[in-house]
């Protein structure tokens, strides 16, 4: 029998309804452009956008991924070379790492923020370590005042994983602004989402910032001419006006999922759920709403039941899949990262879910363990 989804964990349609007028109009502003490709679209968003994370340079590319790929080649990651992540995120993160054909190097998380363990990071930094990546997942940020310091102390770039952070603070300082260099993704579900693929990578270093001019369109200073070699990986001018006119309403929105972030855990606290929690310092813009329950596989069956749906974020960690077992890596080597994996659980959350929606969840969540 098919389940009428009655809550869906998230309508991706709900940011651009909520500015349509104004989407509109700049798809149609570049439709009767003729410039589709890395023009004044994508030169405003980039400017724009780098304005609010707070740093000198923005450079639009393809996606999250490819923006983390072309970090790191912009940081000079090669064969050979080692970079210290975590296996508690999307698998785009270590995919990125491999694309340079790099070695990623997977410690375990904080089971209360689900980001990188800072107090782990030095015990696996070898001579071949070259890069830490802070993953800054679910809207979190990561302790970046200790990992600064250890990069500091080993002479090691940073590079920030903001796939799920866009506007997320920590000492007052959005994410994107705390290392050497950082990601974001774009994708349609994100805080601020396309309506498509994008990414961008965004520096205060100027000499980053031109290797990741030359990496992203072949190396490229002067057409059809390359310096480096490089990638095709552009932003193009319809997701950047979309993007551009989204941008004027993030604050708005994160705000929005700070307050009904809220909402949901005075409502499931007090039944013993683990609720999401915030980093010292930070502010968390809860791109998702993830809780833990050591009945997590039962209570998402009982909720797809009553039309409510969960996904789960992630469920099998990076270093015990399939595709990664050359990495080396076995059950019980990252004990926080695997028992997470098996108790988190994404609820339907954004800025649009209403809060009877919201008590809705919380009821199902209520009645499945009362009937425990």
């Amino acid at each position: 029998m098919v389940v009428r989804l009655s809550i869906p964990l998230i309508d991706p349609r709900a940011s651009y309804l909520d500015c349509k007028e104004e989407i509109d109009a700049a798809i149609a502003r570049v439709m009767e452009s003729g410039r589709y490709i890395l023009g004044q679209e994508v030169a405003a968003f980039e400017h724009e956008f780098a304005a609010y994370i707070g740093v000198q340079y923005g450079i639009g590319v393809g996606s999250g991924t490819e923006a983390l790929h072309i970090a790191l080649k912009a940081c000079g990651i090669q064969p050979g070379d080692e970079v210290i992540t975590v296996s508690h995120t999307a698998v785009a993160t270590v995919a990125a790492i491999q694309l340079c054909g790099a070695r990623p190097i997977l410690v375990d998380i904080d089971p209360q923020t689900f980001v990188i363990d800072a107090n782990r990071i030095e015990r696996a930094i070898t001579s071949r370590t070259k890069v830490i990546i802070p993953v800054h997942l679910y809207g979190n940020v990561a302790d970046m005042q200790s990992i600064r310091s250890i990069a500091d102390r080993h002479g090691l770039r940073i590079v920030e994983d903001c796939a799920q952070s866009h506007g997320a603070t920590y000492g007052g300082q959005k994410s994107g602004a705390l290392g050497n260099i950082a990601a974001f993704s774009f994708y349609p579900t994100k805080n601020l989402g396309a309506l498509g693929d994008a990414g961008m990578v965004v520096t205060n270093d100027p000499d980053l910032s031109d290797r990741v001019r030359l990496l992203r369109e072949y190396g490229w200073r002067q057409r059809y001419v390359s310096e480096i070699p490089g990638l095709n990986s552009r932003l193009d001018e319809l997701q950047a006006a979309i993007l551009s006119v989204k941008l004027k309403h993030l604050e708005q929105w994160n705000e929005e999922r700070r307050k009904k972030a809220k909402i949901y855990t005075g409502m499931l606290a007090p039944l013993g759920i683990v609720c999401p929690s915030e980093g010292l310092g930070v502010k968390h813009v809860y791109h998702l709403y993830v809780i833990r329950t050591r009945e997590r596989d039962a209570l998402q069956v009982f909720l797809k039941k009553k039309g409510i749906q969960t996904l789960i974020h992630y469920p099998v960690p990076i270093h015990l899949q399939k595709a990664y077992k050359d990495l080396g890596y076995h059950h019980g080597d990252l004990p926080l990262t695997e028992q997470c994996s098996l108790e988190i659980l994404s609820l339907p959350f954004s800025p649009g879910v209403r809060e009877s929606e919201m008590e809705e969840v919380a009821n199902g969540i209520r009645s499945f363990l009362n009937s425990q």
